[in-house]
Formats: structure tokens, sequence, C-alpha cells
């Protein structure tokens, strides 16, 4: 077997960075295996390893994707709501609609974190569903509100009822794939994220022509059709989410052990049996993990444009039905390039270029947005922000996850402390969308701007980090053939 050696300059560890046609070697049966590359990771060759994954793809990928979009759709209905007259309807005065977004992720901070630990002890599919089910029965209620104190009531547990989803999403994945294989998963679970908000205008155009049937508005109709759409799907994804890979009820005996074992192969410095309280111990002093989760939570201090996006769209100037189609072409290609990025990100096992590139082109989409009010040059600075955002967002959680995954319980409570740190930001960010400041809104471009770049430095940073890290493996660990990937 080809050794890594230790490296004592930066040449040579980028060498193995990127490096990744190494010599290969051969398995106990001598049959010749794909080469490591350099963190040590190797491309699938056995057939019984291609056709677990794709079975995993083709059952849990699809449910997971479609409860994200409801996740969003639910979350965002509020935006288009406002431009079909619920802030009058609720009399809603100053900043009243400002709150009534913030006040969401207060609940989902809330319920972040210890749903994230809990789910390494019950079975994550109805874990799951049960919450999904509440959240239904909350997002339908909303259409019910009279007033601004039901408005910010039902959105409050709306929070606290989401917030299971995405980081037990995200622990589910990261349990069944392995560090090159996460982040195209990422990012296509991602794209229901990005066609939640896409989609969510033109579903409205349709909806609204409810308007007074039984004497409802059209927004009204909106959050109930979405509640019961919602509890339907909730109830079906009990009996289709997986549990862990050991004891997933569609997997043979022998699938389930291969789906524990090649995970657990591809996780650097892994350790079994810990509580989940000292998986939070760890979780919180791994300072790499401090790291990644200041910068998560200023990649998505510069993604809270999107509790915005339709009413960005309207300083435009068109009428509202083209202002609501108008917010889904830019959401489409940031969808189809955060796959493709995702896919080219797990591909070559790197993080740092990619969030780099995509960094930049976000930086170039928000400055051109207040720096023009061309109604042209503006829709193609959204297009270019949106997509410059979206693009690294599933490399990033891909990083955290595989950087501090060391043990199941640590890898559940980082990913929640990730979320429930990242998701601060949406209390604070939509007050640096004051009306008076359309309609360039320069205060929100520029902060979004200056978010990302930090974002992006701190990338950097965690490369270095890594570097030496891998350097320390190799110099304490000559057998060792897994390093951390950046």
């Amino acid at each position: 077997m080809t050794e890594l050696k230790a490296t004592s300059t930066i040449e040579d560890e980028k060498k193995h960075s990127f490096s990744h046609e190494e010599i290969g070697e051969k398995d106990k049966e001598g049959q010749q295996v794909a080469a490591a590359d350099y963190s040590g990771s190797r491309k699938k060759t056995d057939p019984k390893e291609i056709k677990l994954v794709r079975k995993i793809d083709w059952i849990m990928m699809p449910m997971l994707w479609v409860m994200y979009f409801l996740n969003y759709l639910d979350r965002n209905s509020i935006t288009v709501a406002r431009l079909d007259g619920m802030e009058e309807d609720l009399g809603l005065e100053g900043n009243q609609y400002l709150t009534a977004v913030s006040i969401l992720f207060v609940g989902y901070i809330l319920g972040q974190l210890p749903a994230t630990m809990i789910m390494t002890r019950v079975r994550p599919s109805l874990f799951m569903a049960v919450w999904m089910c509440i959240w239904a029965v909350v997002s339908g209620l909303t259409g019910i509100a009279r007033n601004f104190t039901g408005l910010v009531i039902t959105r409050f547990f709306l929070g606290v009822a989401e917030a299971p989803f995405y980081p037990g999403a995200l622990y589910l994945l990261s349990i069944f794939y392995t560090k090159k294989e996460i982040a195209t998963r990422i990012s296509i679970l991602y794209t229901a994220n990005i066609c939640g908000t896409a989609f969510a205008g033109l579903i409205a155009i349709g909806v609204f022509k409810m308007d007074q049937v039984a004497g409802l508005e059209g927004w009204r109709w909106l959050f109930i059709l979405l509640g019961i759409v919602t509890f339907v799907v909730s109830v079906a994804s009990a009996f289709i989410l997986p549990d862990e890979p050991i004891n997933t009820r569609w997997l043979t005996p022998e699938e389930r052990q291969l789906a524990h074992d090649r995970v657990a192969a591809d996780t650097v410095e892994i350790k079994t049996n810990t509580a989940t309280m000292a998986g939070l111990k760890e979780a919180a002093s791994d300072y790499r993990l401090w790291i990644l989760i200041v910068m998560y939570h200023f990649h998505m201090a510069a993604s809270n444009f999107k509790n915005f996006f339709p009413t960005i769209v309207e300083t435009l100037g068109f009428d509202r039905n083209t202002t609501l189609a108008l917010t889904c072409p830019p959401y489409i290609v940031s969808g189809i390039i955060t796959i493709t990025w995702g896919w080219s990100s797990g591909r070559f096992n790197e993080r740092t270029w990619h969030i780099t590139a995509s960094k930049l082109v976000a930086i170039f989409g928000f400055v051109l947005a207040c720096g023009t009010l061309n109604v042209g040059a503006r829709y193609f600075a959204m297009c270019c922000f949106a997509t410059g955002v979206y693009a690294c967002n599933s490399v990033i959680i891909g990083w955290i996850a595989a950087t501090c995954g060391q043990t199941k319980e640590k890898k559940a409570a980082a990913i929640g402390m990730a979320n429930t740190i990242a998701n601060l930001s949406p209390i604070y960010s939509p007050y640096l969308w004051p009306d008076w400041n359309a309609p360039r809104y320069v205060i929100p471009m520029a902060s979004s701007a200056a978010f990302s770049f930090v974002a992006l430095v701190l990338a950097w940073v965690m490369r270095r980090i890594l570097v030496v890290e891998n350097r320390r493996i190799r110099a304490s660990n000559t057998e060792s053939t897994l390093f951390y990937a950046y």
C-alpha cells in the first residue's frame, strides 16, 4: 500500500490536495480498488455498494426533498401573502410584519439543538414525521389569524415545530453517505428550499384566485391548503424515512451492515459508544466547529434576502402577478448551479475554492443590486446573488458533518449547534430591510456582501487549520489513511 508521508511545506500539502490519481491497491480478494485521494476517500467500485447507494437515493432522498419543499413553502408563504393584502387585513403597522418574520426563528432556535440530540436516541422516521404533522397544523392555523397577536403566536410555534426537520435531515444524510457523496445529496436537498421559495409565488397566483371563497381572503386559503398537504405528507413520511443504517426496515440485513460499515470506514478518528451529553461536550470543545459555525452564520445572514425577495422584485415596477412570476427564475438558475456545485465539490473532495468562487459571485450580485436602478441589471444581480449564496450551502454543511463526525452523538450535536447559531441571523436581519431603504436597499445589500466576505475569509482559515491537522495525523500515525478534507 502506498503510504502518505508527512509533509513539511505548504507546497507539498497542495500536491496532496489536488492529486486524485494516486496509485491504487488491492483488496483481500486481490481485486484492484480505486485509488485514495488526499483525504483517504475512494471512489465506489463495489457493485453491491453502488446498488445500495442508488437504493438509498431513490427511497430516502425524494421523501426528504418533498418534506423540505413543504417546510420552506409553509415558512415563506408569509412573504407572498404580504402582496395579497395580509398586512391590511390584520391591521399590521410599523415593524410588525418584520417582527412576524423574525419571531419564527426564535422558536426555531429554541427547538433545534434539543431535537437533534434526541434524534440519536429515538427512531428518526417517527420523530420527524410527528413534528411535520405538528407544523402542518400550525401552518393551517395561520390562515385564521385575526390580528398581529394571532400571527405572531402561530409564527413562533411554526418555528418550534419546524426546528427538528432540517438538522434531522442533515443527520440522516451524514449517517448514510460518505464525505465524497454528501455534498451532492445536500445540494439536491437544498434545491427543495430553493424551489419552495421560488414556486411560492407561482402557487400563490392560483390560490389567490380563491379570494372570498367561504368568506376567506386568498392569502388565508394559501396557509390552509398548504397545511392540509403537509399533513398528508407527514403521515406518508413515517413509513418511508429510514432510521439508523443498521436497523432501517427497507434494507436487507446485508445492506444494513454495508451501509453502516462504509460510513464508519470513511470517518476520520472515529469513536463509538458515547453518551448524548458527551457528544455535546465534545462538539462544544472543538474549536474547529466554532470556526465553521461562525462561517455558516455569516453565510446564512447573507441568504436572508429570501424573506424579502418578492419585495425586492417588486421594486422593478411590475404588477402583482408579474412580480410573483419573476421571483421564480433566479431560484431555478441557482438550483441548477447548486446541484452542479455540490457534485463538483464531492467529485474533487474540495471545499475552500468552491466556497470562494460562489461567495465572489454573491458579493458581485449584492454590490450590483444596490448600485443601479436599471431593470435588466438589477434582475441579473438578483440571479447572481441568489446563485452565489445558495451554491455553497451544501459544501459548508457537508464540511461540518465530515470534520466533526467522530461519533454520531458529536455529529448530531455539531449539526444542531451549527443550525441553531446560524439561524440567529434571521432574527436580526429582517430589520436591515426597512421600507424607507427601497428601492436600492443599500443597507441590506451592503451588509450581505460583507457577510459573504467574512464567510469567504473563514473558509481559508479553516483550510489552513485542517492542513496542519492532517500533518499531525500523519506524524502521529504513519498507518493512518484517512484525513480531513478541505
